[in-house]
């Protein structure tokens, strides 16, 4: 059974649609990228993803026993956030709190597994630094280790490179597509339809409807790339 099952759903705000009819399924294994322009909805479907809003109509399944403790979220960073006065390893193991129930600490295998993720991404060295003091590159970096803590299966990433210099942006998609080799499910929503087809496996593009949903091979002969894609150009939400 599909991870997620998205049935004809139409997402929007105060009884006013934003997008419609959009279906599509996210299964083990897969790196989906979403992509639309301006107010098409991105971000909108994101929160729905996370059960943040309810559809005006139309019905999202979760499947195959996915936890919500299996679940990583990566949300865009606001300049309040990005001036956030903790250390790293506190960022990172707080990712874990899912976990932890009413326990008032984190257990040995929850600081184990911040340790596993802050290697993984290249930051252990930068664990006692303060947050606020790193470079943007390494603050997505840390948010990217503090989501994979809280997931084991499915990561929503949501324009993770925005603000990031083109050096490393390419960085940072490139570690994204090495957690997908490596067996993470990915959503996520990018501005960048060039890098969508590169690294996605499957691209969904919204508009005031879905445009289109398939592989990111099939989505280079689509009417959608055509219009949008070819030009070279990104889109911004």
């Amino acid at each position: 059974m599909a991870y997620i099952t998205c049935e004809d759903v139409t997402l929007g705000y105060e009884g006013k649609p934003v997008t419609e009819h959009i279906n599509f399924t996210v299964n083990k294994g897969d790196y989906l990228c979403i992509v639309g322009e301006n107010g098409a909805g991105k971000s909108t479907l994101m929160k729905t993803l996370l059960r943040l809003i309810n559809p005006m109509s139309g019905k999202i399944i979760i499947g195959d026993g996915i936890e919500s403790c299996e679940v990583g979220y990566l949300p865009q960073q606001t300049v309040t956030q990005r001036d956030f006065p903790a250390s790293v390893m506190e960022i990172v193991l707080s990712g874990t709190l899912n976990k932890c129930g009413f326990r008032p600490f984190y257990s040995k295998n929850e600081k184990k597994t911040a340790e596993e993720n802050m290697r993984r991404l290249e930051i252990w060295d930068l664990r006692k630094r303060c947050y606020r003091e790193l470079s943007g590159g390494q603050q997505q970096r840390v948010l990217l280790a503090r989501a994979l803590c809280a997931a084991e299966k499915l990561l929503l990433l949501d324009e993770p490179v925005a603000g990031l210099d083109p050096k490393v942006t390419v960085e940072m998609y490139q570690l994204i597509k090495k957690l997908n080799d490596e067996g993470i499910t990915i959503i996520m929503v990018s501005h960048d339809i060039q890098a969508a087809v590169k690294y996605a496996t499957h691209i969904l593009h919204v508009g005031r409807r879905q445009l289109f949903f398939g592989s990111s091979k099939d989505y280079l002969e689509s009417d959608a790339w055509k219009i949008f894609g070819s030009a070279g150009g990104t889109e911004n939400e």
